[in-house]
């Protein structure tokens, strides 16, 4: 999979109104897509992807998700069905009401490529 970085996109105008609808109080989520998610730019994670190939889902997102997931102590799946039928998700992800997200085997993979950075291996 390919980088090809991307400037953070906004909220989307139908996600924020629903989210600060349903959670007028805030909440963690809607923090860090406040917050948090300015943090987490394509260009911090450029040099962990080829230059050529097919394109990745967006680093910053899947950081995001990685955090998120840990947080709550959901399962890769778990995480995955969050991002697809939670607002608060959609909000800190900076995705339309309508995006289905990812695949769950998409954050399996993350997970395995950051243990086998940890254990000094090569990515796969």
């Amino acid at each position: 999979m390919s980088l090809k970085p991307e400037p953070l996109p906004p909220i989307p105008e139908q996600t924020a109104r629903l989210a600060r609808t349903v959670c007028p109080k805030g909440g963690l989520c809607l923090w860090i897509g406040d917050e948090l998610s300015v943090v987490f730019q394509d260009e911090l994670f450029a040099a962990l992807f080829p230059r050529r190939g097919q394109p990745a889902e967006a680093p910053w997102r899947l950081a995001l998700v990685t955090v998120m997931q840990f947080v709550e102590g959901l399962s890769d799946r778990q995480a995955a069905e969050a991002v697809r039928t939670r607002i608060d998700w959609k909000y800190a992800l900076r995705l339309e009401l309508e995006d289905f997200g990812f695949d769950f085997w998409v954050r399996c993979r993350v997970s395995q490529q950051a243990a086998t950075r940890r254990r000094g291996g090569a990515a796969v």
